[in-house]
């Protein structure tokens, strides 16, 4: 368990004196002069934000980070050790919300972004001094006199300048990319950050009919559906494809008066009394177009069976919709179909208002109201409660929502090998990051 650091430490008598000698007699600068004209070690402190408290974390990397330069000071090295500190991010700006009584972003913009920022800036330095001192405490050598900080305009444009060379190399570009999204922060979520924040709750799950547009090309009757699972209903307004597995083996089943496909191996786990009709490949349903519960505005073909291998046949029907603005799997088979994505959620996580039936309504109280109406026109088969672990905000407990957010990217992917041959001359210690949790990252 972590625990905050001090501000004011009774320090033994030998050991305040050996601080104190350091401080008098300017030994970190000394150490330095020494060395002037040598091979430079220049060492930048990754910079921690200074308006929380130290920890007892920090005391820990930054043992490390004095070690190395220590060392290389020893082997005859310049090594200047700048400090530094991180002026961005939620961290600076919850805490000023929380300073003001604000509740999400649209508190800040009718507050004005201008006083807002000029509020963060003047927090962000807030626990200087007890840093200063836990630096000094623990004999961390590092000039925190002339810190770089990224909020100012030299650090900034140092960052510009980067963004301007690789537009040059045409690296950059604009795209969506699904990630988890906090509404009421108004900003994605990292996968370190949605791990903190994972809670118990309920979800319906439901079975739907996707009506087929020409189950007669299939040898098929005229009330032929697709049995589709999911466990986001809100979701069915930016439905733009169906997904089966070009793998599995599907059929079409008699229930009652009509006509459901799935997975053959799911059948008797979802319609047990059912009497199977026809067996057929998943290469016969690719194509086949079908009529979505909601039809909202498409500028690209839509509505079709297309074949995804992440569908599986643990759960559900083994057909999957496919919503690309709301998942990574299905954002990929927009890419591979040139599927149209449809944002029918706001960065509020409020349905638009050209959305029938919930214009304004926040994504998850969307569930019931859907519900309904599906089962009033009789598209819904049936429906189940679903408890699962579900990822909530760490910061301000919101349910997140997968969501395709519009930003810019940098095309990484382009240089991977050459990153994966730098990689391998990189001295790591241990030796198996290496090939380990870095080089992995690189290679996936």
């Amino acid at each position: 368990m972590f625990s905050e650091v001090e501000t004011t430490v009774n320090l033994p008598a030998q050991e305040a004196g050996i601080l104190q000698f350091w401080k008098d007699h300017d030994i970190f600068k000394k150490s330095l002069a020494q060395r002037q004209g040598k091979p430079e070690f220049v060492f930048y402190e990754g910079p921690p934000t200074a308006n929380g408290r130290p920890g007892v974390h920090h005391v820990q990397a930054r043992s490390y980070k004095d070690l190395i330069p220590r060392y290389k000071s020893m082997q005859g090295h310049y090594v200047p050790r700048k400090a530094g500190w991180d002026c961005h991010g939620l961290p600076v700006e919850l805490e000023v919300e929380k300073r003001l009584g604000f509740s999400g972003k649209p508190m800040i913009e009718k507050y004005g972004v201008g006083p807002f920022n000029r509020e963060c800036r003047s927090s962000v330095m807030e626990y200087e001094q007890a840093w200063r001192q836990m630096t000094e405490r623990i004999a961390f050598w590092v000039d925190m006199d002339h810190p770089y900080m990224t909020m100012t305009n030299d650090f900034i444009e140092s960052v510009w300048w980067s963004l301007a060379e690789l537009w040059k190399m045409g690296l950059i570009y604009q795209g969506y990319k699904v990630l988890p999204y906090c509404p009421r922060c108004g900003t994605p979520l990292s996968s370190h950050e949605v791990g903190l924040g994972y809670e118990d709750i309920t979800d319906p799950s439901i079975y739907i009919r996707f009506p087929l547009k020409h189950p007669e090309a299939l040898g098929l009757g005229p009330k032929t559906s697709l049995l589709v699972w999911t466990t986001t209903p809100w979701t069915l307004f930016g439905n733009t494809a169906a997904a089966v597995n070009p793998e599995f083996a599907y059929v079409a089943v008699q229930h009652g008066e009509e006509t459901l496909i799935l997975a053959k191996s799911l059948v008797e786990k979802v319609l047990p009394t059912a009497v199977v009709a026809k067996e057929l490949a998943a290469e016969q349903l690719l194509g086949v177009e079908y009529t979505p519960p909601y039809r909202i505005p498409a500028d690209k073909k839509a509505w079709y069976v297309v074949g995804g291998s992440f569908v599986t046949a643990e759960d559900g029907t083994g057909i999957v919709h496919i919503a690309p603005a709301f998942g990574a799997d299905d954002m990929e088979m927009s890419r591979q179909f040139d599927l149209p994505v449809l944002r029918t959620v706001n960065e509020e996580g409020k349905f638009v208002a050209d959305v029938p039936l919930v214009p304004g309504v926040f994504f998850r109280d969307g569930n019931a109201p859907v519900m309904a109406d599906l089962k009033a026109r009789g598209i819904l088969l049936r429906a189940e409660d679903y408890l699962h672990s579900y990822p909530h905000c760490w910061r301000c407990d919101t349910p997140l929502m997968y969501y395709a957010t519009t930003s810019w990217f940098i095309r990484n992917s382009s240089l991977k090998e050459r990153l994966l041959e730098e990689n391998q001359k990189i001295n790591w210690i241990p030796p198996h990051i290496r090939e380990g949790r870095f080089g992995d990252w690189l290679e996936n």
